[in-house]
């Protein structure tokens, strides 16, 4: 599943180390994510969306 994940954070001046702690999780979960070698929970994925100001239908796509 590909993710605007990595765009919407640079776009927003959040480094990975800030999303993790928004959302509660570690840095390294945020980059696997970010280069599609881990898929997060469905909790995760909305809590990724409400940090970065988009829907979950926005942040992710297949």
């Amino acid at each position: 599943m590909e993710n605007k994940i990595k765009q919407l954070r640079k776009l927003n001046n959040i480094s990975q180390e800030e999303l993790a702690k928004m959302c509660g999780v570690s840095r390294q979960t945020i980059n696997a994510i970010e280069n599609n070698k881990y898929d997060p929970s469905l909790k995760l994925a909305f809590q990724l969306a409400r940090a970065l100001g988009v829907t979950v239908d926005e942040l992710f796509h297949a």
